[in-house]
C-alpha cells in the first residue's frame, strides 16, 4: 500500500465519536478518529513496512502516526528517526505509547530513554520515562542495567511530586513496570511505590485516573505475573 492508499483507508475507517474522544484527550486536527482495533486491521494488510511508517508519521495525522508506530521495523529504525518522532509527538498517545513502544523494541531504547528524561519539554521527558518502563518489559534482566534502574527508582522517589503533569504519570508507570518486569528490583520498586503513595495527575475532561502504584503491583503479584516479559512493547 502507498501512503495515499493508506490514508484513504484510514479516512474511510474514521469514527466521529472516536474522534471526539481523542480530541478531548489532547489530539488535534488532522485526524479521522480511527479505533485502534481498526488500525490493526490496516496493519494486517501492510505488516511491518518501515518506509511506509516513516511516510505516515510525517503526515502529522494522529491516526497515521499511531499506525506508523505499530508498523515500523524495530531492527531498521535509527536513533535519528526516533528522535524526529519524539519531537513530533504532540500529545500523550504519541509521546507515551507510539514512540516509546517502538523505541523500547529497538536497540536504542535505553540510551534514548535516558536522554529524553533530561528534556525540559514535558512530553519528551514523559516519553523517556515511558520508554525506560517499556524497555524493562521486553528485554531480559541480564541485559538490563540493574543499578541504573535502581538509581532511576531513587530519582522518581525524589522528584515525582514536583514533576510536570504527564511526567508524573509516566514516572508512576515506570515504578509499576520495573516492579512487574524486573524480578531483581521488585522489592525495591515496591518500597519506592510505598514511599511515593498517591500521585495526583490532572486528566482534564476525562474519566481517567492515575493508578496507585503499590496496589497495581500487588495485583500483578497476585496473578503470578512478576518477572514475565512481553514479546513486544507494542499492543
Amino acid at each position: 500500500m502507498t501512503v495515499e492508499e493508506t490514508m484513504a483507508e484510514l479516512q474511510s475507517l474514521g469514527d466521529a465519536q472516536t474522534k471526539k474522544t481523542l480530541m478531548r484527550h489532547g489530539a488535534q486536527e488532522p485526524l479521522y478518529g480511527v479505533k485502534v482495533a481498526d488500525l490493526k486491521k490496516v496493519l494486517k494488510k501492510t505488516k511491518k513496512n518501515h518506509a511506509l511508517a516513516l511516510e505516515l508519521y510525517k503526515t502529522g495525522n494522529s491516526d497515521a502516526m499511531y499506525l506508523a508506530g505499530l508498523m515500523a521495523d524495530e531492527k531498521q529504525v535509527t536513533r535519528e528517526q526516533l528522535q524526529a518522532w519524539v519531537e513530533g509527538a504532540y500529545w500523550y498517545y504519541l509521546s507515551e505509547f507510539t514512540v516509546p513502544w517502538i523505541a523500547a523494541d529497538s536497540a536504542h531504547g535505553y540510551a534514548l530513554g535516558l536522554e529524553w528524561i533530561e528534556s525540559d519539554k514535558p512530553l519528551i521527558a514523559a516519553a523517556g520515562w515511558a520508554t525506560l518502563a517499556s524497555f524493562a518489559g521486553v528485554h531480559a534482566d541480564e541485559t538490563l542495567d540493574i543499578e541504573g534502574y535502581r538509581a532511576l527508582l531513587d530519582r522518581v522517589e525524589k522528584e515525582i511530586h514536583q514533576a510536570p503533569n504527564r511526567v508524573k504519570y509516566t514516572m508512576n508507570g515506570f515504578v509499576i513496570s520495573v516492579a512487574s518486569y524486573v524480578s531483581e528490583l521488585t522489592a525495591y520498586a515496591k518500597r519506592t511505590a510505598n514511599q511515593i503513595g498517591p500521585v495526583e495527575v490532572f486528566m482534564g475532561d476525562t474519566a481517567c485516573k492515575t493508578p496507585l502504584a503499590s496496589e497495581y503491583i500487588e495485583k500483578v503479584s497476585a496473578r503470578g505475573s512478576i518477572g514475565k516479559k512481553r514479546k513486544t512493547a507494542r499492543c
